[in-house]
């Protein structure tokens, strides 16, 4: 499939796209996919003046993991190159809101343009950015292209590329490689991602290998005091442990290793934190459903004795729920949508558990199940083993949440390198 080919699919699909966002406003419902989509075409031209800024950069991350990702590397551009303005695009409503809450008006923020040339087009003649800093995988055949064509340079920041999908771009050389030949600068996160994005064509001198900026976790000063708060709404000493980000399918398989446990340690309170906030009302019907009692992060009822399950209705509050557990399991794991992020429950100290779907953070995985903190369960039912073999053995718990914490100081540094590596590529006054 070569660009011509690929931009008529993508006129044909759009009605399909549009359907499928009035779906997800109305069914799930989520009324944010309904607003805003002008910028989605690309007509950005309110945004753009409503600010001062007269020389741009372009950071692209499609949710909230790129989002929290990028957002060190963009806060030090503005601290340390005021004199740029920076348009962080996003593709989903929940980044929107990270974004937002991170940044607030300090950067010109709106959703990306739908990869048709149109929309990429009005994008780019609105904000003409001198570089384009797309996060981990988020490559797109016209975005590149025509970003590169306006006279933008293109740099991927905290780069991977699984097995998977070089598998993908390798079945579609004809669009995959002349859009990667493209790209100036790829910052790698491990030299596995470096050989596979080689292997596609991209020059040696364009590659660079620099780690996961995700390993420069930061944590926040006041979070011991968040999560003493919060701490304080639940009733007795509890063994408790976090089913975090949890995905569509995911939860009935979290719910049955919980009540497997459940027969073994009959006190153990469950935090169930679904990834999308869309999801909140329908995991709590199924929480229900099975006869568990559910109280709510958004309400003001405690968590006594005879709760069973906390569910964690918010967003931005991810490190204080993993502060109030004992061990972590890191959802997106048991269905196929590759793990989510694995690295703060373990700067936290949590020994930390996912299911076999890691392409998200293959590398990063792998790097942990090395250094002991990690271990990858293949069901539910082995889920259910390791929760209560953990939360019955202090010493082996202790021990997976140090390693965590270690290999996450010792991995730190990317945001440094990536930082460099930025300014390098931005032009001259």
């Amino acid at each position: 499939m070569n660009r011509t080919i690929y931009n008529f699919a993508f006129y044909l699909l759009l009605p399909i796209i549009v359907l499928r966002l009035l779906w997800r406003a109305l069914v799930l419902p989520a009324p944010a996919y309904a607003k805003r989509w002008g910028e989605r075409l690309g007509f950005v031209d309110v945004a753009r003046a409503e600010r001062t800024e007269t020389r741009w950069i372009w950071v692209h991350a499609a949710s909230v993991g790129e989002s929290v990702a990028i957002s060190p590397l963009v806060t030090r551009l503005r601290r340390q190159r005021p004199e740029w303005g920076i348009v962080v695009t996003t593709m989903t409503p929940t980044g929107s809101e990270r974004i937002e809450e991170l940044f607030g008006n300090d950067v010109c923020h709106v959703y990306a343009p739908y990869d048709y040339a149109g929309a990429v087009k009005r994008f780019l003649k609105t904000f003409r950015p001198a570089l384009v800093v797309l996060v981990e995988t988020e490559l797109w055949p016209n975005l590149v292209h025509y970003s590169k064509k306006s006279g933008a340079r293109i740099m991927v920041a905290n780069a991977r590329l699984s097995e998977k999908s070089y598998r993908g771009y390798q079945k579609f050389s004809a669009l995959g490689k002349p859009m990667l030949q493209k790209i100036d600068c790829i910052a790698a996160q491990a030299q596995k991602d470096a050989d596979r994005f080689q292997r596609l064509g991209v020059s040696g001198q364009a590659l660079h290998i620099t780690g996961s900026m995700k390993f420069d976790v930061s944590l926040p000063d006041n979070l011991v005091t968040q999560t003493a708060v919060m701490k304080q709404r639940i009733e007795g000493d509890r063994p408790v442990w976090i089913a975090a980000s949890t995905r569509d399918g995911e939860e009935e398989k979290v719910l049955a290793a919980f009540k497997l446990v459940k027969r073994e340690i009959p006190d153990a309170l469950l935090i169930l934190v679904p990834r999308h906030p869309e999801r909140f009302v329908p995991v709590e019907r199924l929480c229900h459903k099975q006869s568990l009692r559910v109280v709510r992060r958004s309400s003001e009822e405690a968590v006594d004795v005879l709760t069973d399950i906390f569910l964690g209705d918010s967003m931005g509050e991810m490190l204080v729920y993993y502060g109030l557990a004992q061990l972590a399991f890191v959802g997106g794991s048991l269905v196929n949508t590759g793990c989510q992020n694995v690295l703060e429950p373990a700067a936290l100290g949590l020994p930390v558990l996912v299911g076999p779907s890691q392409f998200n953070f293959q590398t990063i995985c792998e790097q942990l199940t090395d250094e002991g903190a990690l271990r990858t369960v293949a069901d539910e039912n082995e889920l259910a083993r390791e929760l209560v073999r953990l939360l019955r053995d202090d010493t082996a718990r202790r021990a997976m949440g140090e390693h965590g914490k270690r290999s996450v100081a010792a991995n730190k540094g990317a945001l440094d390198r990536i930082y460099d590596l930025t300014v390098q590529y931005l032009p001259m006054a």
